[in-house]
């Protein structure tokens, strides 16, 4: 089925696209229709023409078959279209022989978001990990050779096969990802020293995850206020980004935004993005932000679980948040579902509106308890610099002053803060 959408126009800003989507017989191999349209949207590009077909399994020349694959040509011609969107992923030759055949460029899924990413990415760390999972995907579209290099003629010397232009070009790329590679392992590195100095304080990192979209910035920013771009599109931002927050019943915590996860994320993504995702391995408790609004959220939950298995922190604790309860019908009213163990497992909120925000904290603070130290302590009357050191170090719960007019305050501390009081000789431990 061929849907055309509006008028060719003399001048044009954004790239017009044909839009091949395919409804495969395998779950596992099928991939949603909005979702594909958010995404095109999310690359800048205006839909001229939608295409949609059946199949049981992927043809091996086009993906969609040979009638179908003309279909997909005379749309091109007939709006002038700059680019093929495919949304699933194709082989080299499958791209290859739709290029040659519908005389335009063609895309498929993972090279959209590819291409997502790298208008996206603002950080160095992030412009280095999209560039290289970008050379990754090229390296196997590698296809075309200089013919009139091939094999020089005349002289001594020159005779025999020289190099050509598709091995130049392999040979330019192994050398750039090598390049890549050791420039992000360097920030890796960096990265690595971040996380051993939030060791040394014993803070804990709550890492906030989730199918794109779904508010993560919306909600980091809340809880923070941080000022991360926040926009209702998809991969609206993709480098982490770490803040201090001092959470009610927990004291100072660690919050974490991260890049959005998508069903079948590119594998070249993952293992490009690593040092990043190695944020949600690390930490000590992640919140699972789900559109709750969605109709499709039971199914972009597993795709998040199977992204988190993949890089490594299926172990670490979650704690599932129902984000978007405005949109719901009826309406859900800010609640935290509880456990038998008095531990938080759902809670109900909406980001944008500031609905629940302090019922997720509690939860999240109830994720914590036993890691902190409740202690009363005692202070000269001359020590103001040291009482102001303490309400830096710890969570200071109360504060009062005995005969003397010496301060006593009551702190929340954790295992390391505590170390570091009792360092202190002028602290009276009560």
């Amino acid at each position: 089925m061929t849907e055309l959408f509006g008028r060719i126009r003399p001048q044009r800003e954004l790239e017009r696209a044909v839009l091949v989507h395919v409804e495969m017989q395998q779950a596992e191999d099928r991939e949603e229709l909005e979702e594909f349209r958010e995404l095109v949207g999310s690359a800048g590009a205006e839909v001229c023409a939608l295409i949609t077909a059946r199949r049981d399994r992927p043809d091996p020349k086009y993906f969609i078959g040979s009638g179908k694959a003309e279909e997909v040509r005379d749309a091109v011609a007939a709006c002038e279209a700059d680019v093929v969107i495919v949304n699933h992923a194709l082989t080299p030759a499958q791209e290859r022989n739709l290029e040659k055949l519908v005389q335009c460029r063609v895309l498929d899924r993972v090279g959209l978001i590819l291409d997502i990413f790298a208008q996206r990415a603002r950080s160095h760390e992030g412009k280095l990990q999209v560039e290289l999972a970008q050379l990754k995907h090229m390296s196997t579209r590698l296809v075309r050779g200089w013919s009139h290099l091939e094999r020089q003629k005349g002289g001594i010397g020159l005779r025999g096969p020289g190099e050509t232009q598709l091995e130049t070009d392999r040979r330019l790329l192994r050398e750039r990802i090598r390049q890549l590679e050791k420039r992000i392992e360097k920030a890796r590195k960096q990265r690595e020293l971040g996380r051993r100095g939030r060791r040394k304080t014993d803070l804990p990192t709550v890492t906030i995850v989730g199918y794109t979209n779904a508010g993560k910035s919306t909600l980091f920013n809340r809880l923070t206020e941080a000022g991360v771009y926040a926009e209702d599109r998809l991969f609206a931002t993709l480098d982490a980004t770490l803040c201090r927050v001092h959470l009610p019943g927990a004291g100072p915590v660690i919050f974490a935004d991260t890049v959005g996860f998508i069903r079948h994320i590119p594998h070249d993504l993952v293992a490009a993005f690593r040092s990043t995702l190695e944020e949600t391995r690390e930490a000590d408790l992640l919140i699972h932000l789900v559109d709750a609004a969605d109709p499709l959220r039971e199914e972009k939950m597993a795709d998040v679980q199977a992204v988190i298995a993949e890089v490594g922190a299926d172990e670490v604790p979650q704690l599932l948040v129902m984000n978007k309860i405005d949109r719901l019908q009826p309406a859900v009213s800010p609640r935290i579902d509880w456990d038998e163990s008095g531990r938080a497992q759902r809670v109900w909120i909406s980001a944008k509106e500031g609905l629940g925000l302090d019922l997720l904290q509690r939860a999240v603070a109830s994720h914590f308890k036993g890691r902190f130290h409740h202690l009363r302590v005692r202070l000269p009357v001359t020590a103001g610099k040291l009482r102001a050191q303490l309400y830096t170090l710890g969570e200071v719960l109360s504060e009062h002053f005995d005969e003397q007019g010496a301060p006593v305050l009551d702190i929340r501390l954790t295992d390391a803060q505590k170390r570091q009081l009792e360092q202190l000789e002028e602290v009276e431990i009560l």
